[in-house]
């Protein structure tokens, strides 16, 4: 795993945007039958990433292109980078997929904090990504056969995408991944899982209360999510710090459920100092991100 240690949440989503853009570049090209462009090795280029930001490098990213969406505040600016990387006229992700890693059940179509209206206003609005290509599982039912059969076509819909190119993604504080909370399987797959009360305290913020926050989501499996072909972890803040150090560094893990990115070969984590602040190998990564 690459890991970045950038100095704020503002050059996170630079550096994040980045890592992003330059494995979108291999997908346009490998989708379209051209000779995709060499993964980026450790350079003083890529090191200074979080300063540059999406500017650093202007892939040719267009076409049916998969990204993979993550929510909550984490990937917020990143949004925000590849928005304005698109407004430069240097990417047109207007024929990406857009594909979520999870979506709660029970709340109500159009309801301002179910994932597809957050996908919506965060990544369609602002990519121009048409409703029919933001594909979000469907958490609108109230018996168990009915999300066991929506987790599954949720399966299919990325397998027919051709998977996911890059998947985005934040960490809980719990170490969670998606929504794939601590004692999920790591080959797991699409399906229901209850949310941990950690989990709900953590979003709670989005809603007027706690008890307001669904106890239940439809969620992509840690197998799902490690089908992607590059990921890309963002974290800020020092309340992730703990998640952090044990997704990185810690043993892989059930308990933590982020520990998969560890086999992942293509995973890169993107944190602020406050998120980074626990990490032993911190020099180690340093080193790396200097180049030779």
């Amino acid at each position: 795993m690459e890991v970045f240690v950038v100095p704020d949440a503002d050059a996170v989503a630079s550096c994040a945007a980045r890592e992003v853009l330059e494995g979108l570049a291999r997908a346009t090209a490998r989708r379209s039958g051209a000779r995709p462009p060499a993964s980026g090795s450790p350079s003083t280029a890529k090191g200074q990433a979080g300063a540059k930001g999406a500017a650093a490098v202007g892939p040719a990213v267009s076409g049916p292109v998969v990204l993979g969406l993550a929510t909550g505040s984490s990937p917020l600016g990143l949004y925000r980078e590849l928005e304005r990387a698109q407004g430069e006229g240097r990417v047109d992700l207007r024929a990406a997929h857009g594909v979520a890693l999870d979506e709660y059940v029970g709340l109500l179509a159009g309801h301002p904090q179910s994932y597809r209206e957050v996908l919506r206003r965060e990544v369609g609005d602002r990519l121009g990504i048409d409703d029919a290509r933001l594909h979000v599982p469907d958490g609108a039912h109230d018996d168990e056969a009915s999300l066991a059969a929506a987790a599954a076509d949720y399966e299919e819909t990325i397998r027919g995408l051709g998977g996911v190119d890059v998947q985005i993604l934040g960490i809980g504080v719990n170490g969670h991944l998606g929504f794939n909370e601590p004692g999920s399987a790591l080959t797991s797959r699409t399906r229901v899982k209850r949310l941990a009360a950690s989990t709900r305290e953590e979003n709670a913020r989005f809603f007027d209360s706690v008890d307001d926050v669904p106890t239940h989501c439809v969620t992509q499996g840690l197998g799902t999510v490690l089908s992607a072909r590059r990921l890309v972890l963002v974290a800020t803040g020092e309340a992730k710090a703990r998640a952090v150090a044990n997704a990185v560094e810690g043993p892989l893990t059930a308990s933590c459920p982020a520990s998969v990115l560890q086999w992942h070969a293509d995973a890169v984590a993107v944190l602020d100092e406050g998120a980074a602040g626990l990490l032993a190998n911190r020099r180690y990564y340093d080193d790396s991100a200097a180049g030779l």
